[in-house]
């Protein structure tokens, strides 16, 4: 089984970055930040974070990563470009396009999942200024075949029971 950590909208936090990353840095093998972390890309809050760039972002990361990792094909972008606020079906397409199995993405800093097409597509929430709930958020996926684990955790390190779901890849559920 494999672990995805999955952060975004920092919005300029460095010390919560880095106690983030030391917290799960045994217990995971991925680190993904989908943007508006508003720091440079080699500020040392990012290191050992798979980073594209948000709306909020300046300067050498990239708008959008795909990459292949425990058999599973990942996109990963802010959401910006793609209006996530107003509708998931620019990303969607998006999605299609490159064969995601899975997409991260930020941008609206409101916590979701949900599986479309057979594609997961996650926003962690945002750990600085999250929107349609009071709890900072980030999300730890186990990924296991086609089952997906979802773990949303404070920034106190607390999981979030009510929060977690399990997803199966390949079909709506």
């Amino acid at each position: 089984m494999s672990k995805v950590l999955v952060v975004s909208d920092s919005h300029g936090l460095t010390k919560e970055l880095e106690t983030i990353r030391e917290r799960h840095l045994s217990d995971v093998d991925l680190m993904i930040h989908c943007g508006d972390s508003q720091l440079d890309p080699d500020h040392p809050a990012l290191t050992g974070y798979f980073t594209v760039g948000g709306n909020c972002d300046f300067g050498g990361f990239p708008q959008e990563l795909v990459s292949d990792f425990a058999g599973k094909k990942f996109f990963i972008t802010h959401g910006h470009r793609y209006s996530v606020k107003t509708s998931l079906m620019n990303l969607k397409y998006k999605a299609e396009e490159v064969g995601a199995d899975i997409v991260c993405f930020g941008h609206s800093h409101v916590l979701g999942a949900e599986v479309v097409g057979g594609t997961l597509f996650l926003n962690p929430g945002s750990i600085r200024l999250p929107r349609e709930r009071i709890e900072k958020t980030y999300v730890i996926l186990d990924l296991n075949g086609d089952k997906v684990e979802m773990s949303v955790f404070d920034m106190e390190g607390h999981k979030i029971p009510k929060l977690s779901h399990q997803f199966v890849l390949g079909k709506d559920s």
